[in-house]
């Protein structure tokens, strides 16, 4: 499915240019609308206050936040008015419990959702929120830019990681638009199974869908070489100059709430270029 409407959700100013520009780029290439929702997030937490000053910090957090989504409305209008994309720029004001809520109920309606990079430094807790809403909640797939670098609208080389999961296949199968357009995928396997079905061509079946589709593909089949699986797939990535990771998105639940698993969580922290994922 092409994508035609682009979402973003932005938290914090400091970290709004960057997205900004990769999806206003992606949503431009694309000929889809781009949708950013400026999220103002009162990140109080009203059970440690005495009795008596909830009222009172109710309305100063409450101002914060609505200060704060008005900032990110000035950023995402500055930036995007020079841009040549279809756009929208809608704010909105939320308590940290209620984030998820917001951010699943407009991903849902979109072809993907694009999103900062959620650790690092002063990275607010509500964007590892807003990525477990779009993937869980909302089961849209997810594009997560890194802080910095040049912006990836059609990325030329592709890195599609495959462990024959329901979540690896949703992603790749998201991703087709982009994995057609590429100039080479590659379908790193690590440590298949030695008694797997799959065992004489560990790939293969996923290669050949893609394959029928016009997409240009080698299969790259690794052993775990270090202590990370998702060690291993950045070293590739890094060592075959791809542009962008293909992968599918795991969890867990935690009182009935999907969370990031760790090894996800790990791809995210140390990716230095953008991460496709679906769940």
């Amino acid at each position: 499915m092409p994508f035609k409407s682009v979402l973003s959700v932005l938290t914090d100013a400091e970290f709004a240019e960057q997205a900004l520009s990769q999806a206003s780029q992606f949503a431009r290439s694309k000929g889809a609308h781009l949708d950013v929702l400026c999220l103002g997030v009162d990140r109080s937490q009203m059970g440690y206050y005495f009795s008596g000053a909830s009222a009172v910090v109710v309305e100063t957090t409450l101002n914060q936040a609505r200060e704060e989504a008005l900032a990110i409305e000035r950023v995402a209008e500055s930036y995007l008015r020079n841009t040549e994309c279809r756009y929208g720029v809608e704010t909105g004001v939320t308590q940290m419990t209620e984030v998820a809520r917001h951010v699943a109920a407009r991903a849902r309606f979109s072809d993907l959702t694009i999103l900062p990079k959620p650790y690092g430094d002063n990275h607010g807790v509500e964007m590892e929120t807003t990525v477990e809403a779009a993937l869980f909640d909302a089961s849209a797939p997810v594009l997560v830019v890194p802080d910095s670098g040049k912006t990836i609208t059609t990325p030329k080389t592709i890195t599609v990681a495959w462990n024959e999961s329901q979540e690896a296949l949703r992603a790749a199968r998201a991703a087709l638009p982009l994995l057609v357009e590429a100039d080479l995928v590659r379908v790193l396997v690590i440590d298949p199974p030695t008694h797997g079905p799959n065992r004489s061509d560990p790939g293969g079946l996923l290669s050949t869908y893609l394959a029928r589709h016009g997409v240009r593909v080698e299969i790259d089949v690794l052993t775990k070489s270090m202590p990370r699986v998702s060690d291993v797939l950045l070293r590739h990535a890094r060592d075959t100059d791809a542009e962008m990771i293909v992968m599918g998105a795991y969890g867990h639940s935690r009182f009935r709430e999907s969370i990031l698993g760790g090894a996800t969580r790990h791809m995210l922290e140390q990716a230095e270029i953008p991460v496709f994922m679906a769940h």
